[in-house]
């Protein structure tokens, strides 16, 4: 199976054509905002370098989140018009699940991302396999959660969230594995996208918490509200 990957949720913007994995064609920019201005020629050469076309892409993998709201509604819909155009299922891959499955290491491996305001979007995993659903927490909870998983082994921690978590609980996670990745291996991806199952795995956004900006209280040329005394 030939997929395209399409990743815009976290610090990065990536277009990956892999197939039965082994991978075809890569462009990968580190970026935290553009990928609107970048990702159409990124995927345009990623599939060029591949060979074959777009007509010899079977399936189109998008990160979901959770990770940064402009940039997984640039690939989401970027990924969504391309599948109907080429009649080809889109599937919606995690960010974190894609983190953890971005490191080789057996055991405990806790994918974290920095989602500031004093909290990390986390999900462990023991051997590849999720422990729970994604969640959006504190520091300190992301660390409790992390030490009662690994009950006394050396867990690893992968993603932006690695370094803000062991930074701030130094005596309590020093001993960690970290690898801070700004964003999931396109392998990763790439593998999760082959072994997705299009009508559970569906390419809508992945929310954990609400946005950080918040609707006008009022439309423009609408008056204030009147404050009673």
């Amino acid at each position: 199976m030939r997929v395209l990957i399409v990743d815009t949720a976290l610090g990065a913007c990536t277009a990956c054509v892999a197939e039965d994995g082994r991978r075809l064609g890569l462009r990968a920019e580190l970026m935290t905002k553009g990928h609107q201005e970048r990702l159409a020629g990124m995927v345009r050469d990623a599939v060029a370098e591949a060979g074959g076309d777009f007509e010899a892409i079977d399936r189109i993998g998008v990160t979901v989140g959770p990770g940064s709201f402009t940039g997984l509604r640039v690939g989401l819909a970027f990924a969504q018009g391309l599948g109907a155009a080429l009649d080809r299922p889109v599937v919606g891959v995690s960010t974190l699940d894609a983190l953890a499955a971005s490191v080789d290491k057996a055991g405990l491996v806790a994918a974290v991302i920095d989602a500031r305001r004093g909290q990390v979007y986390v999900r462990l995993f023991r051997d590849g396999v999720a422990l729970g659903p994604a969640e959006a927490v504190s520091l300190e909870a992301a660390t409790d959660l992390v030490l009662d998983a690994a009950a006394g082994t050396t867990p690893a921690l992968v993603g932006s969230g690695a370094a803000v978590l062991v930074d701030s609980f130094p005596e309590r996670l020093g001993s960690a594995d970290t690898a801070p990745l700004a964003a999931p291996s396109p392998e990763a991806l790439a593998r999760l996208t082959a072994g997705a199952d299009p009508t559970i795995a569906l390419p809508a956004p992945l929310y954990l918490r609400a946005p950080d900006a918040t609707p006008p209280s009022r439309l423009p040329g609408q008056p204030r509200p009147t404050v009673a005394s």
